[in-house]
């Protein structure tokens, strides 16, 4: 059975006193430190499994271990990049893409972060979205959803290891918010030799995971880039060399959706697996504001493949509680085993946080409010930007609205 640890320090937002309008392309997060800080250094290299959750964050969380912490707001930054690093500007020629190349991305978005971006990730869910004024509803184009990225050789001195990173933001264009609603679980059946079809996930995130993108940018699904580009950077590395390997998943909201499915694809497939003994490389998911993502059966085949995951999440944040606010955990236990492939069931284990500021109600959800509480454990800065409609939003899905 997973161990399951919840950690709930108070954390109050302190707002500007005069609120602003919600901008989704600036993101409330904390500067990088210029300098490290104690916890930030040897330490990280000599316990490395454990902050990847090789003993599922035993001891870890209560209270919350420095360099622990250190490396989950570590990961929250490198996610936010993808939100500052996003052209929103309709007029601009590349909206909805990278405003950077893949050398400049992390030295523009988080003022260098030690990984070297090796792909940019495109999405586009198979959906019809309606416009105004437009006589039948448009597809869907691909939209920047993340990148692909391996530490430098400083960084991986730092770290203990070599770790390969995909980094996911959240939800932004009309057809993700589609997808994001259609709660409806079916099997995801993502190894064609063992389809498993009692491990279900939800039919939007797996529509926007393995659907091709529409716009002719790159032609291939999601998963089909991100299982190439990280299966190629795992091969690069899998001599024996002695060096050790990590996989670092990382999402916000629909992008921790993605990260868990993603995480789920490789070691079903055991693309995590190097050298001639099959040694597995661990697999760990950050989620920040993640919603449920699958069944009983997905969960307990995550856990059986050791696929590790944690989840901050606000305990103010209704898109945690999202999709089965009525069929889930709780509710399977009362209902008994024959409901529970109808249920839906978090996965890994729950650092719980406390933050919340009435005169911003979307701040619950929003990324930079996520890591602030993270790094200061009391106060933070304003929570303004993804947050606000990300909140209204998903309330409809408390319902579970399909």
């Amino acid at each position: 059975m997973a161990f399951t640890a919840t950690l709930r320090p108070r954390c109050t937002l302190q707002l500007a006193t005069s609120p602003r309008r919600p901008n989704p392309r600036r993101l409330a997060a904390p500067p990088p430190p210029t300098t490290p800080t104690p916890s930030t250094t040897a330490p990280v290299a000599a316990m490395w499994r454990q902050v990847q959750g090789s003993g599922d964050w035993d001891g870890l969380l209560q209270p919350l271990h420095p360099v622990l912490r250190d490396e989950v707001a570590r990961y929250g930054g490198l996610v936010g990049a993808c939100y500052d690093a996003l052209d929103m500007d309709r007029a601009s020629a590349g909206y909805m893409r990278c405003k950077y190349r893949k050398q400049r991305l992390l030295e523009e978005a988080s003022g260098g972060a030690g990984y070297e971006v090796t792909k940019y990730i495109y999405a586009a869910p198979d959906v019809a979205v309606p416009v105004p004024g437009a006589a039948t509803p448009l597809q869907a184009a691909g939209a920047w959803v993340g990148y692909v990225a391996v530490s430098t050789d400083e960084m991986t001195r730092r770290l203990g290891r070599r770790d390969v990173l995909v980094s996911f933001r959240g939800t932004v264009t009309p057809a993700e918010w589609t997808a994001n609603l259609m709660s409806l679980l079916r099997p995801a059946r993502l190894d064609a030799r063992r389809p498993r079809p009692d491990v279900k996930v939800e039919s939007g995130f797996l529509n926007l995971y393995t659907s091709p993108a529409s716009d002719g940018r790159t032609g291939r699904s999601c998963r089909e880039q991100l299982l190439g580009e990280v299966s190629r950077l795992l091969a690069s590395r899998a001599g024996d060399d002695g060096e050790d390997v990590s996989v670092t998943l990382a999402g916000h909201s629909m992008g921790a959706a993605l990260a868990l499915l993603l995480g789920y694809d490789l070691a079903e497939l055991g693309l995590n697996r190097r050298g001639r003994g099959g040694r597995r490389i661990p697999v760990s998911v950050f989620s920040f504001g993640g919603p449920r993502v699958g069944n009983a059966a997905f969960k307990a085949r995550c856990d059986a493949l050791g696929v590790k995951a944690l989840r901050v999440a606000n305990v103010r944040d209704p898109v945690t509680c999202v999709p089965g606010a009525l069929l889930n955990e709780r509710t399977g236990e009362l209902l008994g085993g024959w409901a529970g492939g109808a249920c839906y069931v978090h996965v890994g284990v729950e650092l719980a946080l406390d933050f919340a500021s009435l005169r911003d109600l979307g701040s619950v959800h929003d990324l930079g409010a996520y890591v602030s509480c993270l790094v200061t454990g009391s106060g933070g800065r304003d929570g303004q930007g993804h947050g606000a409609r990300l909140f209204s939003l998903f309330y409809l899905q408390l319902m579970d609205l399909k």
